[in-house]
């Protein structure tokens, strides 16, 4: 019998070739990547912007062939801010999620309670802005991203206290205030530590509730110790009621600010705008040339093209740098080793470099970074409410450490104020 070939111009009957039908059972397993955020609750808003800069970094993975050849994927959870909740999560994750590899959410609340059962399972674990986490665990197989240093408590705080040291007059006492919560803790410990490593005197010491609404008997009895200065350790809204509460109050401390969360949130500088002049700050990015790494202005382009219609921060200088250096660590773990297995990732983690978009990694003594970074910052010049001023470090000028500088510390508080 002849061969009978299909008709010219006319459909086939015949079967396709095998490479135009893709057989779904040999495609590769995604690689899945678990962990939770306070996507509610008092963090949502850092947690939100930290979810922007983990889905860039996902896309863009997928788009270079995903790792070990095989896409990438999130099973992610709202842990609502409620540290009760996180063990719980982390125990799905693990055991009914059954996912690949586990990462830390956003900050000491979520991280902190995550520790005991990351030590229990032998995880491999990095964990994005937590203060401290390891320091009693000395878990070896934990990494922080942050750029605190192996002294995390006193490298948050020590360079506002540096600073004022090296004012004329010098000022000689301070008062402490913060937030009674677990995020401030350390920040207060390491404040301590450094007021007295710099001859300063804690002459006033309180905390307040975060659902506090009137601050003004906090800066009262605060004006009547008469302190130098004023260490604020505050969060969003609260920083938001404790700068309007100073700039309106008749007390004038030399130098105001220290440890707040606040005002690195965009939403929070253009709620204050011009109240924010002269207040001093750790950041940990700002957009200022020394702060240049290679890929982070490409990730922050794409991260304030999606911001708005996402509803996070507009800008994301806070936390889109650090979540999108997280993954990095992560990614170049697993190509570097070629698996997924926990001890090979941690211990590759311990002895090498991460180029990322925060500029050469390296971890050292409980995780944390072997050379602390921590920027202290003025706000200076702000005019109006406006987000757009705040895109380049104009508004908000790195005074220390000198290597990282792009300005000079207006010096006291007063000389730095200008009318709203």
């Amino acid at each position: 019998m002849p061969a009978v070939w299909p008709t010219p111009g006319r459909r086939s009957s015949w079967p396709r070739p095998p490479e135009a039908k893709p057989d779904i059972a040999t495609a590769p397993a995604p690689i899945r990547i678990g962990y939770c955020l306070s996507l509610t609750g008092s963090l949502a808003d850092n947690s939100r912007s930290a979810r922007l800069a983990h889905e860039i970094w996902r896309e863009d993975i997928n788009a270079r062939g995903g790792l070990l050849g095989r896409p990438v994927e999130f099973v992610r959870y709202d842990d609502q801010g409620n540290a009760d909740l996180v063990p719980g999560i982390y125990e799905r994750l693990i055991d009914e999620d059954k996912v690949d590899l586990v990462i830390g959410g956003y900050g000491t609340n979520t991280l902190l309670p995550a520790m005991p059962l990351m030590v229990e399972r032998e995880r491999f674990f990095v964990g994005l802005m937590g203060l401290g986490v390891n320091n009693a665990l000395i878990y070896p197989n934990y990494f922080a991203m942050i750029p605190t240093g192996p002294d995390p408590n006193a490298a948050l705080t020590e360079g506002f206290f540096a600073l004022a040291a090296e004012q004329n007059p010098r000022p000689t006492t301070v008062a402490l205030v913060s937030a009674d919560a677990e995020f401030s803790r350390n920040p207060i410990l390491g404040a301590k530590a450094n007021a007295e490593k710099y001859g300063i005197k804690v002459v006033h010491e309180a905390s307040y509730p975060l659902s506090t609404e009137d601050f003004t008997p906090l800066v009262d009895a605060v004006a009547e110790s008469g302190s130098d200065l004023l260490f604020l350790c505050s969060y969003l809204a609260d920083s938001i009621g404790l700068v309007r509460t100073v700039r309106s109050h008749h007390y004038r401390p030399k130098m105001v600010g220290g440890a707040m969360i606040g005002p690195q949130n965009t939403a929070v500088k253009t709620a204050l705008g011009p109240l924010l002049n002269g207040f001093v700050n750790y950041e940990y990015w700002a957009p200022v040339p020394k702060m240049m790494f290679p890929g982070v202005q490409e990730l922050l382009n794409t991260y304030q093209e999606r911001a708005g219609e996402a509803g996070v921060d507009l800008l994301g200088h806070y936390m889109a740098p650090l979540a999108y250096a997280q993954m990095q660590v992560v990614a170049q773990a697993v190509e570097a080793t070629g698996g997924l297995d926990d001890a090979s990732l941690s211990a590759y983690a311990r002895e090498k470099a991460f180029p990322t978009v925060m500029g050469d990694v390296r971890f050292g003594a409980k995780g944390e970074w072997s050379q602390p970074r921590v920027l202290q910052v003025q706000f200076q010049g702000i005019t109006g409410h406006e987000p757009g001023q705040f895109r380049n470090g104009s508004r908000q000028i790195v005074v220390a450490p000198p290597e990282s500088s792009s300005g000079e510390l207006i010096f006291p508080y007063a000389e730095a104020l200008t009318d709203e």
